[in-house]
Formats: C-alpha cells, sequence, structure tokens
C-alpha cells in the first residue's frame, strides 16, 4: 500500500503545479508592460539608451533591476555600466544619490541610419518592462541634425 500512496502524490503533484502556474500566468503577463522610446546620437561614440535604478519611498536604493538583452541591434553593441545616479526633484525625493545601471549603445564607424535594441528589464517587485529602443545615429556631420 505504501508504495501505491506515493505513486499517486507523484501523479497528482504535476497536476497540482500545472494548475497552480495556470493560475500565476495571467497575473505575471499583467505585469508585463512594453515601452516605446527613442534615442540619438553620433556614430561610433556611446548613446545612452536608458537608466535603471530602484529608489524606495525614503529616499534610498532598492535592489537594482535585472537587465537582459532580447534582441542585439544590428549595427552595434549594447553595454551596461554601473555607477552612481545623481538626481534632483525625483518623485518626491528633493536631492539623492543611488547606485543604478546606464545602458549605452554604440554603433559601428560607418553606420548612419536607424538601429532598434530591445531589452528585458525586471525589477523585484515583479513588474517586467520590455523596453523597444530606436536609435538614431549620425555621422555628426556640420548641418545635420541628430
Amino acid at each position: 500500500m505504501p508504495s501505491r500512496s506515493r505513486l499517486g502524490r507523484i501523479v497528482l503533484c504535476p497536476l497540482l503545479v500545472s494548475a497552480a502556474l495556470a493560475l500565476a500566468l495571467p497575473a505575471a503577463l499583467a505585469q508585463e508592460q512594453v515601452v516605446e522610446r527613442a534615442a540619438k546620437g553620433v556614430a561610433a561614440k556611446d548613446i545612452r539608451v536608458g537608466v535603471y535604478l530602484n529608489v524606495q519611498q525614503d529616499c534610498s536604493s532598492g535592489t537594482l533591476p535585472a537587465i537582459r538583452l532580447l534582441s542585439p541591434p544590428a549595427n552595434g553593441t549594447v553595454n551596461i555600466k554601473r555607477g552612481k545616479v545623481s538626481a534632483t526633484n525625483y518623485k518626491q525625493c528633493l536631492a539623492l544619490e543611488v547606485p543604478g545601471f546606464v545602458a549605452f549603445y554604440k554603433s559601428k564607424p560607418d553606420f548612419s541610419g536607424t538601429d532598434t535594441v530591445t531589452l528585458e528589464v525586471k525589477y523585484p517587485g515583479g513588474r517586467t518592462e520590455i523596453q523597444k529602443i530606436k536609435v538614431t545615429v549620425g555621422d555628426g556631420k556640420e548641418g545635420q541634425k541628430i
């Protein structure tokens, strides 16, 4: 008899797990946002495309988000650097300095045009942003607006 009850538990556990996942899945999808942004800059130079931090209500820093490259740019690279971010009048904070991540795009030296980067940013509270960033790159010659 003991082996039969163990077998019953093994069969029931996957059913319970899949039912729990089915209930949790819509809630997780509801917290995912798609954000479209744009940035401009000169070819072969770092162009800041995002700043990621987590500021608590008391103006201190929380756990930083996890950042993942979902689709790399066709004509350049993306680098994430860690640094201190200083801000004034951010939310209810008059002045703050917290750690953060800064994302930079750098095009190939001979590229001029539009490139696209897609990042996934997962914040500690469970919120996820899919950021589609359109980067316009110019050659920086006189008279050209970028």
